[in-house]
């Protein structure tokens, strides 16, 4: 197996919990399908709402009336604004901690974020201590690449060769962690190492990739 010199992480879902147990709950109080609210999201993923919002291609005004459209066509009106307030998230500890070794143990390490203009990873977090640590980490990657400024998103092929070519690595000689499978399976067909973050338990992710690094 190739040398392992770079660390790509995702962020949110990954240094924080996933919004999708939030998606779920607001979902359950308001009478909604199940999986509703991320249905409406994975729906011409390269398109609609939400992904023209995480390119920086439309304000959140704008963003709040198109998401309104799109669920309204689905069957259930739900406006952006309602959905970015779901957004509120808290840190993963143990992610953290796994983070911390890979830096001291000399990795390179990057982030792979998509995120919004007026809304990026930090401002999710919703206590503000634990915004203060997340932006700690956020500030330690050797290189960012943000979805909103670059204009190309996850699950783009773009996106991971730009991180690679940054770190001058071969994708064999990177890992790439994130929680959802969609944004997984084009890093993997590039040739990087990818670790799945389970929703709601991100232990396994940070023990498999401790135990690939040897750590």
């Amino acid at each position: 197996m190739p040398e392992i010199r770079a660390v790509v992480f995702d962020f949110g879902g990954v240094f924080t919990t996933s919004p999708v147990a939030n998606f779920i709950a607001y979902e359950e109080a308001n009478g909604l399908p199940s999986k509703f609210l991320g249905g409406v999201i994975k729906k011409n993923h390269h398109t609609n709402a939400w992904a023209q919002f995480e390119r920086g291609e439309m304000s959140r005004e704008d963003f709040d009336q198109a998401y309104a459209e799109e669920t309204r066509e689905a069957g259930h009106e739900v406006r952006g604004e309602t959905l970015l307030s779901l957004l509120s998230l808290k840190t993963e500890p143990e992610m953290i901690d796994a983070f911390h070794k890979i830096k001291q143990a000399g990795y390179l390490t990057g982030c792979i974020t998509n995120n919004f203009a007026d809304m990026d990873s930090i401002a999710m977090v919703s206590d503000k201590n634990e915004a203060k640590q997340a932006d700690d980490v956020f500030a330690m990657f050797d290189h960012v690449i943000e979805s909103s400024k670059a204009g190309i998103r996850k699950p783009q092929p773009e996106i991971y060769q730009m991180m690679c070519e940054h770190f001058d690595l071969p994708p064999s000689s990177c890992v790439f962690l994130d929680d959802l499978g969609i944004n997984l399976k084009p890093a993997r067909a590039l040739g990087m190492h990818t670790i799945k973050v389970a929703v709601g338990d991100v232990k396994p992710a940070a023990d498999e990739l401790l135990a690939l690094l040897k750590l």
